[in-house]
């Protein structure tokens, strides 16, 4: 077979199982999401887990139960992005308890449920790792405590310790007053960004962006430098959409709105900005989960 041939049929290998496993991103993402406390680290770890799993796959003697095989890949992924990052918790994971006393049935499972579902992504990192999974697996994602202690290797009893513990935190974090903080104000460069796009002046755009500007417009395509002219041509062509500065769990982001009528945005835009250009784009257009659990907020507008 010619390169030619081995590279479509790796593309089409790659299109074949991602495909495969679509409907599960939005369980993955919200998991990974809660995880490591932020939707763009959390879609980071699901992609870097799929890709460890398309890899993976045919070195397998047997094809494994897709749903528990990929949520334990993203459970490891997502410590090893804790602790590269240094994130210090107060318990590591392996500190299960097993001798904890066995809580008795929790008869709030449905304000259990509706808690860990409205409670910011971001907050979930004040619970220790254990305690976390476990409440993510149960409250936000429906699993079993069998299928829990599984995916965990630990004991029914520790899952319940565990779970019931990270309960209690969460209902601690629901009935703490909110900080009521004044919208912050975007960058100046962000801010002339977004005019730029909003006013379709494409030159004016080119003009902001770094000769080296790399561009991820994540689950679809890389480009670098002037390919990136693609990217805003394909814009160009699409209709009705506006943006926004805005901030997301603490970082300065871009909220994109699809259409005209549209009061919440479809999904968010990062850049990296040095020296004054764009010198990265992380666009997730074509991640439509990405904000269904995130709190974004519009910048103040800069005088």
């Amino acid at each position: 077979m010619s390169d030619d041939g081995l590279l479509a049929a790796q593309h089409e290998g790659r299109r074949r199982f991602l495909e495969l496993v679509a409907d599960l991103r939005p369980e993955l993402h919200r998991y990974c999401a809660r995880m490591t406390g932020s939707v763009a680290d959390g879609e980071d770890i699901v992609q870097d887990t799929l890709a460890r799993a398309y890899y993976l796959l045919p070195e397998m003697q047997e094809v494994p139960e897709f749903r528990p095989w990929l949520f334990r890949i993203a459970h490891n992924r997502a410590l090893d992005h804790l602790r590269r990052y240094e994130v210090r918790m107060n318990q590591p994971l392996d500190e299960s308890h097993e001798n904890a006393a066995d809580p008795s049935p929790d008869p709030g499972e449905v304000l259990a449920h509706q808690q860990a579902v409205r409670l910011a992504v971001s907050r979930f990192v004040e619970l220790a790792p254990a305690q976390r999974s476990c409440v993510i697996l149960k409250d936000v994602l429906g699993h079993s405590l069998e299928e829990i202690g599984a995916l965990l290797e630990l004991s029914l009893p520790a899952v319940k310790a565990a779970l019931h513990r990270g309960r209690l935190r969460l209902r601690e974090l629901a009935a703490a007053p909110a900080d009521a903080a004044a919208p912050r104000r975007g960058s100046p460069v962000v801010a002339r960004y977004v005019e730029l796009f909003n006013a379709r002046d494409w030159d004016g755009v080119r003009a902001l962006l770094a000769e080296d500007v790399q561009l991820d417009l994540v689950t679809r395509a890389q480009r670098a430098g002037r390919a990136v002219g693609n990217y805003l041509h394909n814009y160009d062509l699409i209709a009705g959409w506006r943006l926004a500065p805005a901030w997301l769990e603490g970082r300065e982001v871009i909220a994109v709105f699809r259409a005209p009528g549209d009061t919440q945005p479809g999904y968010f835009i990062e850049l990296r900005v040095e020296e004054n250009r764009v010198r990265f784009i992380h666009d997730f257009r074509y991640v439509p989960y990405i904000l269904r659990d995130a709190v974004l907020e519009l910048a103040a507008t800069i005088p």
